[in-house]
């Protein structure tokens, strides 16, 4: 008679265990995805589309590169305001995200550059919905002095192409 009440418990408690588990990866749908691909970028001053940035990884890094401008009046503009090697070179082609690495359900440790004003912060960055949708962070010293953007994933244009740099 016992062994069929720690059945029972045992049952129960593998039941909860369950539902916690799915509780957790519902809080947060995005974990388990990464931000290997390519991603629709947003002014947040205007609320237009901006820009179409590849993320890739490279030995446990994550990097990001501006492929396209969506604004065609802004497609041959040089970073001006940088101040480091990527002086005078054109935002299209650039890397503006570099050292990321992924921290618990998160990528951190890196930074990025914000080509407008040659400015670079650190940055944090989180996939959320499903993969769909990137939340970047940019900010200076501690996260609370900073901005956020949220970028959407865009479709694979070739599934056989490599997602490494240029």
């Amino acid at each position: 008679m016992q062994s069929n009440v720690g059945r029972k418990y045992l049952w129960r408690f593998c039941a909860l265990l369950g539902l916690a588990a799915v509780g957790l990866f519902a809080s947060n749908p995005g974990v388990g995805f990464s931000p290997v691909g390519r991603w629709r970028t947003v002014d947040d001053k205007t609320g237009q589309p901006r820009s179409i940035v590849l993320i890739w990884e490279e030995n446990g890094q994550y990097f990001g590169r501006v492929e396209q401008s969506l604004n065609p009046e802004r497609a041959g503009r040089r970073c001006d305001l940088c101040t480091d090697e990527r002086k005078d070179q054109l935002i299209v082609g650039m890397t503006i995200i570099r050292g990321l690495k992924k921290n618990g359900d998160e990528y951190s440790g890196g930074d990025i550059l914000d080509p407008d004003n040659g400015k670079i912060y650190r940055c944090k960055v989180k996939v959320k919905e499903q993969g769909e949708v990137l939340s970047v962070r940019g900010y200076l010293g501690a996260s609370l002095f900073g901005r956020s953007q949220t970028w959407t994933r865009e479709p694979e244009v070739n599934s056989n192409v490599s997602v490494k740099p240029r």
